[in-house]
């Protein structure tokens, strides 16, 4: 519980729930208020559906924050065995955790451990993106791209008013400042998201697609073509990380369908 209530209570952390919070609080009391009204139907209905993307994002973010992303098992060994062996695939030996590490495994020099299909440390939720809690980041991801062009399109919208009065009961450097951090917060969690949706087709975390441009700058060498030896295709990718079910793809509690993330099933 420390451990948690101290990944909470880092500055990133607390940046960005300022943050979604000063976006919230302008896009709906003084953007959505301003323009359409929050007692007008319209206004109503505009500030629900964007305090659901909040919510959501907000619930998501908690969840990245506090789920472990996943460490090596304390009885994991390799298996001598593992047919995975002949295709490239193995396990490898950490020699900052004297231990052997799964495929797909990477050492966290923040964390100061090994971390199950690791993606990277974010800074921003205080944690390591890695097998157990990579779902509710991209959840996470999702929902902000989603509210904050949401935000900028009612922004918009209330700026190209030919009747408003910027000055009426904030200051213009108010709106300016506004709209600058919409925009921002918009083009930053748009490409965020983008990336991740070209990984998560692919069933690719960042560190192994840094290592697949290495090899399919060889393969292009030697004439051949590279495929990445997880990618069962996109549906398949989809199912491996959001679930078989897909009414639960966009719960961020819904991990069930993880397994101890040792073992990953490889491409034919």
């Amino acid at each position: 519980m420390g451990m948690k209530k101290g990944r909470i209570l880092s500055i990133p952390v607390l940046a960005v729930i300022s943050l979604v919070g000063y976006v919230y609080y302008t896009t709906v009391f003084v953007l959505l208020d301003q323009w359409l009204g929050l007692n007008s139907s319209p206004g109503f209905l505009n500030a629900v559906i964007f305090s659901f993307f909040a919510f959501m994002g907000l619930v998501s973010f908690f969840v990245s924050v506090l789920t472990d992303p996943g460490g090596v098992p304390s009885s994991f060994a390799p298996d001598s065995e593992d047919p995975q062996k002949h295709q490239g695939v193995k396990s490898r030996y950490c020699d900052k955790c004297n231990t052997y590490k799964p495929p797909r495994t990477h050492h966290c020099r923040v964390c100061k451990r090994c971390v199950l299909k690791m993606d990277h440390h974010c800074v921003w939720i205080n944690n390591c993106v890695g097998y157990m809690n990579y779902k509710p980041f991209i959840i996470f991801i999702l929902h902000v791209a989603i509210g904050s062009i949401y935000s900028l399109v009612i922004f918009t919208s209330f700026i190209i008013q030919k009747d408003q009065d910027l000055s009426i009961r904030y200051p213009k450097l108010f709106y300016v400042i506004c709209g600058l951090i919409i925009v921002i917060v918009s083009l930053s969690t748009t490409t965020l998201l983008g990336w991740h949706i070209y990984l998560l087709t692919h069933n690719m975390s960042t560190i192994e697609y840094r290592e697949a441009v290495r090899a399919m700058w060889l393969a292009r060498k030697c004439g051949q073509k590279y495929r990445h030896p997880y990618d069962l295709g996109v549906y398949n990718n989809l199912l491996l990380i959001l679930g078989p079910n897909i009414l639960k793809w966009f719960y961020p509690l819904a991990l069930d369908h993880l397994s101890d993330g040792t073992q990953f099933q490889i491409a034919k």
